[in-house]
Parts: C-alpha cells; sequence; structure tokens
C-alpha cells in the first residue's frame, strides 16, 4: 500500500488550482447583477465564467504540469476539458442569442459599438479552429511539428481575446477576482508556451549535440 505522504503535495496542488477556478464563479453568484437578468442571460454568463476559469488548467494539462498524472492522463484530461471549453462556448452564444438576438448577431457579424464583442468573437472562432484542428488533424496530413505549432498559436489567440474580453466587460464578475483569474491564465498560458516552445528544444539540442556519453 502506497504512503499518502506523496500524495499530500499533490492534493494541495489540485486544491488550489480548484479553488483558483471555483472562486471567480462562486463569487459572481452573489452579484447583485443577477437579479435583473433572465435566466438564459445568467447561464450564458456563466459558461462565459467557467469558460474562463478552465483555460487555467488546460496548458498544465498540455504540458503534464500536475502532479500524479501520467502523461497519458494528463493528455486525455486536456482533450475532456478542450471539449468542455467548446460546450460553454456554445452555451455562452446561445444564452446570450436567447436574451437579444439583434446584439448577439451584430457581434458575431463584428458590427457591435461594444468592442469586447469583437475579442469574444476572435476567441470563440480560435477554439472553434482549435476543435476542427483536434478532429481533422490526420486527415489534414500535417507533420505533428506543424500541427503543434500551430494548435499553439491558436491557444495563445484564444487566451489573450478571451482575458481582453473579459476585463472589458463589466458585470457580474467581481473585478478583483477577475483580474486574479485573467492574470494566473496568462501566467499559465506563458509559462507552458515558454517552456514547450523554447526551453524544451533547446534542452533537446544541446543534448543531441553532447552526443552519448562515454561507456
Amino acid at each position: 500500500m502506497a504512503s499518502p505522504v506523496p500524495r499530500l503535495p499533490a492534493l494541495l496542488i489540485r486544491g488550489g488550482l480548484l479553488a483558483a477556478m471555483a472562486a471567480p464563479v462562486l463569487i459572481a453568484a452573489t452579484s447583485p447583477y443577477l437579479a435583473y437578468r433572465s435566466l438564459a442571460y445568467v447561464i450564458g454568463g456563466f459558461a462565459g465564467i467557467l469558460c474562463l476559469s478552465l483555460l487555467l488548467i488546460q496548458p498544465l494539462l498540455a504540458a503534464g504540469y500536475l502532479p500524479g498524472l501520467v502523461c497519458a492522463r494528463s493528455r486525455r484530461w486536456h482533450r475532456r476539458i478542450g471539449t468542455a471549453i467548446l460546450a460553454c462556448v456554445a452555451v455562452h452564444v446561445g444564452g446570450l442569442y436567447l436574451t437579444s438576438p439583434p446584439d448577439t448577431l451584430d457581434a458575431l457579424l463584428l458590427v457591435s459599438p461594444t468592442p469586447f464583442s469583437v475579442y469574444g468573437v476572435l476567441a470563440m472562432w480560435g477554439i472553434a479552429a482549435t476543435a476542427l484542428l483536434v478532429a481533422l488533424r490526420r486527415r489534414l496530413g500535417l507533420r505533428y511539428s506543424t500541427w503543434f505549432l500551430v494548435h499553439n498559436l491558436l491557444a495563445l489567440v484564444v487566451v489573450i481575446a478571451t482575458v481582453i474580453h473579459a476585463l472589458q466587460i463589466e458585470g457580474a464578475m467581481e473585478i478583483r477576482s477577475k483580474w486574479a483569474i485573467c492574470l494566473a491564465v496568462l501566467a499559465a498560458t506563458a509559462v507552458v508556451l515558454l517552456d514547450l516552445r523554447v526551453i524544451r528544444p533547446l534542452l533537446r539540442r544541446r543534448g543531441t549535440a553532447a552526443g552519448p556519453g562515454p561507456d
């Protein structure tokens, strides 16, 4: 039977991440703005907040940073969270459309007077493009290195656009928790991309250049 002690740091890290992800959602649930909104708007809004929170753990799963998860399980959870993000976006847009079809169509057609809608639509299409890239990976016939690069670039676009979209909206999200989750998402994405695109390839090149050691 394995000792529970080594599992404690992993549980603390996972618990801290879950708390960071849940805090903006729970705090937003206490917002007085919700009393004046329709059910469709509230559900759509919270789907957007949940999507933002899920973006915190998504790059960490891709890089295999979470302790206690082997590489294969981490990648499976990365795909599952990606599916959940896609579903949240669909619910977010659907809820806003049921609340106000003209405003939603203006946003989708990029003619809305609100600047945050442009970034929301950019994030939406980035997520849709990422889902298609994953689904059609074999049919596209792309080399893995090319596919991986495009996937990383789309992820960066989605994260930046989502953060700008969220910060520009004045709604149910409490300002401090919103800034905290946005900065955390940006930091996690930046660290992972730096690791995957710069540090690990550099270490591999150095290892190849060094060659095998003496017997």
